[in-house]
């Protein structure tokens, strides 16, 4: 399976296009890091239910690992990205060719986006995506940035923590950041 593969079918189950994840090597054996969103029951968030399904369907050697982390209202993710980290490290230990995607959806791509500086060397070398939706520590400018629909129109905007946290420089052609921007100007109020 070559990563092009993967994002593509990526991509496809998720209604967004992939043109800018890079081809990398091979992997026999994968492990999707699925991190739910705040308020969302331990297991896979519902986000990505369907779309994993898609993805173990089409592409062989593929398990779904759910972080591990409370996920409740306080926004604090912590235990989350060290439990990510923790994944990928053990992982490798074990079975130094396991490739792995990371996903999180809101509180859940934080805590993904906080992982990514600690995941240097092997680790870095061992993710071949990332993918995201609402993260709240979206940065402007971004390469990665795209929209529901796999454009621009969200490229140059800041998520409610953008301050908090960043993708590295490195981690930008790995990632896809959606973002669904809703401008307080289309929104029609009534009384």
């Amino acid at each position: 399976m070559h990563f092009q593969t993967f994002a593509i079918t990526l991509a496809a189950a998720s209604a967004v296009q992939a043109g800018v994840l890079p081809r990398q090597s091979a992997c026999s054996s994968y492990t999707i890091i699925n991190t739910r969103g705040t308020g969302e029951l331990q297991g896979q968030s519902s986000g990505f239910r369907t779309m994993n399904s898609n993805i173990q369907q089409q592409v062989p050697g593929g398990k779904v690992y759910n972080t591990v982390y409370p996920a409740d209202f306080s926004q604090i993710s912590t235990v989350g990205t060290n439990d990510i980290v923790r994944k990928i490290q053990s992982t490798l230990a074990t079975n130094p060719s396991e490739c792995f995607i990371l996903e999180g959806y809101s509180q859940g791509a934080a805590a993904t986006t906080n992982a990514l500086p600690k995941l240097t060397g092997t680790s870095f070398d061992a993710v071949k995506g990332v993918f995201l939706i609402g993260n709240p520590e979206h940065r402007s400018g971004l390469a990665c940035n795209v929209d529901t629909n796999g454009g621009t129109t969200t490229k140059n905007v800041n998520g409610l923590s953008a301050t908090l946290g960043r993708i590295p420089e490195e981690w930008v052609s790995k990632t896809l950041d959606v973002c669904n921007f809703v401008s307080l100007s289309l929104v029609q109020w009534t009384t």
